[in-house]
């Protein structure tokens, strides 16, 4: 099987690093054809904090999918997240020479650039530009201005920005792990893209994706992102409340809160107990699932209240801005019991738990299509589209040398046009992730 047909995706997380390898099948959805998983040793919510623990882990991981697939691993596709991570919203425009010619992509990638000229905070680095509406000569809510006529064209953008420094350490913990560096994405786009419909993309929804160390949050109305956000705080703190509130090792409570835990104490009885063995000849722990239920509702309802501050200041509450979709759960904390319930209690809004499967082989795993795994499905759905872009590029190039070859027959030019497939935008993260790897080499 030819190599470049692959695609890696690897999620860097603060409790566990997912590699897992996928292709197009010729449906169009994602084969994955192996997947490993290692624990994260050496990053504190969603930022790398050990360089050399995180190199080993993601080695792991790798070698677990490699063995699974049987392929040899080279370039991947990694997401980015953490607490460094926030967005703004700005609007631009920018003056045309002659407003008596169409504008085209050059007067969008002129806008675009303009927008990364921006000045951050020190050490801060524009990840994403997304264009939300345009407005052409003053006239609002055009969708797509390419081939439209106008002397002034004006956009409003959702910028999302991090730490040049956090982007730098992941990509040399990819470096350095004997690994390329395809692409970068930001997390909750990966996982918007693995469990989102179209439709609901359009209705408008907002997607809470619970890490360990992270909640990350995007929200999407009439098929465009509108808003993100990366909430420090994620399923690691309500074990680490578990642990203080019943003097228990982590270990433990990690269990007690995957096997027994709850986010609506009203459900537990006050006589159901578990007992927990004591450490080294001590005496065996008896702690009551209500109690248990009690600190991981209070840590959770904190949790969902932040998300909720955050799509609010999206503007949700106006009539225009509504998310009729309600809200996605997703991640491994969205597993909890009952906290769809406690999700819909808060906030009003309908809720469903995102399972990665709508874009994923009919034949896949019941473990992959977990929501433990919908960024790195993500991802790896993102590295086949990046692949896909640089096919057409690579056509499109070949075409234009073809026809430079034969211009002595004489193609018309409107023909030569027709028969071009249309060559894509370079996305700044592209752009991004060539920077990191210039950097990166530069380094060495």
């Amino acid at each position: 099987m030819e190599n470049n047909k692959i695609s890696v995706g690897l999620d860097i997380g603060t409790t566990k690093i997912v590699a897992m390898i996928g292709r197009k099948n010729e449906y169009g959805k994602a084969e994955i054809l192996g997947i490993g998983k290692s624990k994260s040793l050496g990053v504190h919510r969603g930022v790398v904090n050990n360089i050399t623990q995180t190199i080993q882990s993601i080695q792991q991981a790798v070698q677990e999918a490699e063995a699974e697939a049987g392929l040899k691993i080279e370039d991947v596709t990694v997401g980015i997240a953490g607490q460094h991570i926030r967005s703004l919203q700005h609007s631009d425009y920018i003056t045309r020479a002659n407003s008596e010619v169409v504008i085209d992509e050059d007067d969008i990638d002129r806008l675009i650039n303009q927008v990364h000229k921006l000045v951050m905070l020190p050490g801060e680095e524009i990840i994403h530009v997304l264009p939300q509406e345009y407005k052409i000569d003053g006239q609002p809510e055009i969708k797509e201005p390419i081939g439209m006529y106008g002397g002034r064209l004006e956009a409003n953008f959702h910028v999302v920005v991090g730490q040049v420094s956090s982007i730098r350490n992941i990509g040399r913990c990819v470096k350095s792990s004997g690994l390329e560096l395809e692409g970068i994405t930001l997390e909750p786009l990966a996982s918007a893209n693995a469990v989102l419909s179209q439709e609901e993309k359009e209705a408008g929804v907002a997607l809470i994706d619970i890490g360990g160390g992270t909640t990350d949050l995007a929200v999407f109305k009439d098929g465009i992102i509108r808003h993100t956000a990366v909430i420090p705080f994620g399923g690691n703190v309500v074990t680490e409340d578990i642990k203080e509130g019943c003097s228990i090792i982590e270990k433990q409570a990690e269990l007690l809160k995957i096997k027994f835990g709850s986010a609506w104490p009203g459900e537990n009885k006050d006589n159901e107990i578990v007992s927990i063995p004591g450490l080294r000849g001590r005496d065996p722990k008896e702690i009551t699932l209500k109690n248990l239920s009690k600190i991981i509702h209070a840590r959770v309802v904190e949790i969902i209240e932040q998300v909720y501050v955050e799509i609010k200041n999206y503007g949700h509450e106006e009539q225009k801005k509504k998310l009729i979709a309600g809200i996605v759960l997703t991640g491994g904390g969205s597993q909890l019991k009952h906290l769809k319930q406690l999700v819909e209690y808060i906030t009003g809004m309908d809720t469903r738990i995102g399972y990665p499967n709508e874009h994923l082989a009919g034949d896949s795993d019941d473990d992959i299509a977990s929501p433990l795994f919908a960024t790195a499905v993500g991802l790896v759905m993102d590295g086949l589209k990046r692949q896909e872009r640089k096919r057409v590029e690579k056509e499109v190039e070949e075409m234009e040398l073809a026809m430079e070859e034969h211009s002595e027959e004489h193609i018309s030019h409107e023909e030569e046009r027709i028969q071009q497939p249309k060559k894509e935008r370079k996305s700044f993260l592209d752009k991004l992730t060539e920077r990191v790897k210039d950097f990166l080499d530069n380094a060495e």
